[in-house]
């Protein structure tokens, strides 16, 4: 019997049983019947008893309060968000709903509002990030100065957080720090660049490593080859989860110990080669959303215990007043997954030794167990604050670990330069750990670190970097995973490709040329990049240690019929307002009028347009232009922040360059309202009104001109990869 066959035969065995009058849906608003099913899949059941047994005994939750901690994860978790911003949260940045993520896909009446958080997490405006996971990056006090490594990165909202606290000052495009996000998987790894340039930043790198044997990199500091060294490092390991049963269900069924005793080892070499790369007076953050403590403070223990005072906790109970928060375990068992415990590490039979590893118990000299302040880790558990479960220990850089001699100390302000990141010449590294069996997984971190900066050196000889070419490591010295990148070109000062875009744009003397970057070696430049410097001198010094999988922004796209313009280059969205203080030309001041028209018509006549902005466009050549909004202080009506856009100035019209979800977040700024469906021929134009969160999604596509028009061919083609013309999204 085939399936439909089977399927037919149960859907009729299913109406036959059913009692005379039922109709379908006539239970729970047709979602659910009284079996407990919904959609066609059987609803899990929320229990597991050997989770409530461990967690009972372990004493994780205050006395009086574990049934209200058992009704938390059952309940869904609340959707949350968080508003780009460059300042400390929480400072009304941060919000959470009362409703689950299942809701407000679901519901019709918030159909719009839904459609409102996908357009503005798609531009960059906001972030749908659980709460908890908001807190490592906040406790690890980032300054724009500082080199962030973050281990463990994707799908990349922390990493977000990072970015934006680097970019505090918007006034400072280029700060000079930098984000490495690193991902094992690389098909996450594209994920994570998904997430990182919807805030469009420099200074990012996306790289593709196992964290526990992740590279030492180098640096050139005035000529002499330095490990590069970390001001602050995120370790957001990978951990057994059971902090997200709320959203992920399938915990409650899968939950056993065993999960938490195969991740312990991994977690602890990770979090080592972490405290290896951290710089002097630096800070780590060591995160899991599990509520386990073979994954939490039995790692933290092991951690501080082989540093031999290298790395002691921070105390962060100062630290966001108002976060309700449970100190850590100086105590806890060892459970199999069959329910046997083991209090001491002398417990365990011979046989088990595989599985239960003595790092895993607490100490057991009481006076060292005092000393590490295990009570300083911060657990979050969901009944507190209607969250996640998660678990959070910040740890500082007090000296070298003990298998290193010397390394640099953290800077202490942006003036203290990159010296503070990287290794003295007088101070080489030692690449043997005083216990190669507490440190296991040490060896695969690849050369000892007195070999790192022979080796760069010997990198930085070869053709390739004179060349100013980037490209991936060779397979015979680091295994490739996934795709194989394009190489990163470095445009030398002498190419042809610069003169007339420097011209074109009157570029100030100031401007970085030197950053600027593209993604082939071979036929034409298509689209150009722009990186930081820092990020730059990690490049040119690197290529053959790491696998780079992204970096930098797009600044300019060659018109497929450029050489028909002064200049074949066009500005992209993307880099506008990182390329917007280095140009002093081809700017065109408009009005807030001119801007709803612009971005609600496809092609827009001169005519339609103020006589202010026509008068500075009518003696312009043809082609890519900025188009500034400034802010009128005495129309306190009128947007009050400055919107800067690309353009194209054609033969009698001025189209815009702006992907499809960043119009809608400046129409919805300008209280103008867009419209769901395609506006049919004789209807209304979109109307001024209170859209807000109210706005449905839509495009450029859906918003027409009030009149035909002919439309204006004397603008750019398009390229592959290049952002499309406005009725595509970007």
């Amino acid at each position: 019997m085939g399936r439909r066959a089977r399927g037919r035969r149960l859907q009729q065995q299913q109406q036959q049983q059913r009692p005379e009058g039922a109709e379908d849906g006539a239970e729970d608003g047709g979602k659910r019947s009284q079996a407990g099913w919904e959609g066609g899949y059987p609803e899990i059941v929320k229990e597991n008893k050997l989770f409530e047994h461990y967690y009972q005994e372990l004493k994780i939750v205050p006395e009086g309060e574990w049934d209200r901690f058992m009704d938390a994860l059952r309940e869904p978790l609340p959707a949350t968000l968080r508003i780009t911003g460059y300042k400390r949260y929480p400072e009304e940045l941060a919000w959470h709903t009362n409703l689950s993520r299942k809701i407000l896909r679901k519901s019709p009446q918030l159909e719009r509002f839904h459609q409102f958080l996908v357009s503005e997490t798609e531009s960059g405006n906001i972030s749908r990030q659980e709460t908890v996971s908001m807190i490592p990056p906040l406790l690890l006090d980032v300054q724009p100065h500082h080199k962030i490594l973050d281990m463990c990165a994707a799908p990349g909202s922390k990493t977000a957080q990072l970015i934006e606290m680097l970019h505090a000052d918007m006034n400072v495009p280029f700060p000079e720090g930098f984000v490495i996000a690193n991902d094992v998987d690389n098909k996450r790894c594209y994920l994570l660049v998904h997430q990182a340039k919807r805030l469009s930043s420099p200074c990012i790198m996306v790289v593709n490593h196992d964290a526990s044997c992740i590279p030492r990199l180098t640096v050139d500091v005035d000529g002499r080859k330095e490990v590069l060294f970390y001001d602050r490092i995120l370790c957001d390991v990978p951990c057994s989860g059971d902090g997200t049963l709320r959203k992920n269900i399938d915990v409650w069924k899968k939950w056993s110990t065993l999960n938490s005793l195969q991740l312990h080892g991994l977690q602890l070499r990770i979090v080592t080669r972490g405290a290896e790369q951290l710089a002097e007076g630096g800070r780590m953050v060591y995160s899991t959303c599990s509520l386990n403590p073979i994954e939490d403070e039995a790692v933290i223990a092991s951690l501080l215990e082989k540093s031999e005072g290298a790395l002691e906790l921070a105390d962060v109970s100062a630290e966001l007043p108002g976060l309700k928060r449970m100190p850590g375990l100086m105590q806890w068992k060892v459970m199999t997954r069959e329910g046997q415990w083991f209090a001491d590490w002398d417990e365990v039979p011979r046989s088990r030794h595989t599985q239960i590893r003595p790092t895993m118990f607490p100490p057991k000299d009481p006076e060292k167990l005092q000393a590490m302040h295990l009570e300083r880790c911060l657990r979050i558990l969901p009944h507190h604050q209607n969250t996640g479960g998660f678990f959070v220990a910040v740890l500082v850089k007090k000296s070298p670990m003990p298998w290193n001699k010397r390394q640099p100390k953290v800077q202490g302000t942006p003036a203290a330069g990159r010296e503070a990141t990287a290794l003295s010449p007088e101070a080489p590294m030692e690449g043997t750990p005083g216990d190669a069996s507490e440190l296991d997984g040490q060896a695969a971190s690849g050369t000892g670190d007195a070999e790192v900066p022979q080796a760069a050196e010997h990198s930085e000889n070869s053709d390739d970097k004179k060349d100013g070419v980037c490209g991936p490591p060779p397979s015979k010295k680091m295994k490739l995973f996934g795709f194989k990148e394009d190489p990163f070109v470095f445009i030398p000062e002498d190419d042809p490709l610069f003169p007339p875009i420097e011209k074109f744009y009157a570029l100030g003397p100031s401007f970085p040329r030197m950053n600027l970057l593209t993604r082939t070696t071979e036929g034409k430049k298509r689209q150009l990049y722009m990186v930081s410097k820092e990020l730059r001198n990690v490049l040119l010094n690197n290529s053959e240690r790491m696998k780079v999988i992204n970096t930098g922004i797009k600044v300019w796209c060659r018109n497929s019929s450029g050489e028909d313009f002064d200049c074949a280059f066009r500005l992209a969205q993307e880099g506008i307002y990182t390329l917007y203080p280095f140009i002093n030309s081809r700017i065109i001041t408009v009005s807030m009028e001119d801007v709803k028209i612009l971005l609600t018509q496809e092609n827009p006549f001169f005519r339609k347009l103020s006589v202010e902005t026509y008068s500075q466009a009518k003696d312009m050549a043809k082609g890519s232009v900025v188009l500034k909004y400034e802010p009128d202080s005495t129309n306190p009506e009128a947007l009050q922040c400055p919107v800067v856009l690309c353009g194209w100035r054609g033969k009698a019209s001025i189209r815009t360059f702006v992907p499809k979800n960043e119009r809608l977040h400046y129409l919805r700024m300008m209280g103008l309202e867009v419209l769901v469906e395609k506006r049919k021929e004789g209807a209304p134009l979109p109307t001024e009104g209170a859209a807000g969160p109210g706005s449905p999604e839509g495009g450029a596509e859906e918003q027409l001109a009030e009149e035909p028009q002919a439309k204006d061919t004397s603008g750019p083609g398009t390229t592959p990869g290049c952002e499309q013309v406005p009725a595509e999204p970007g």
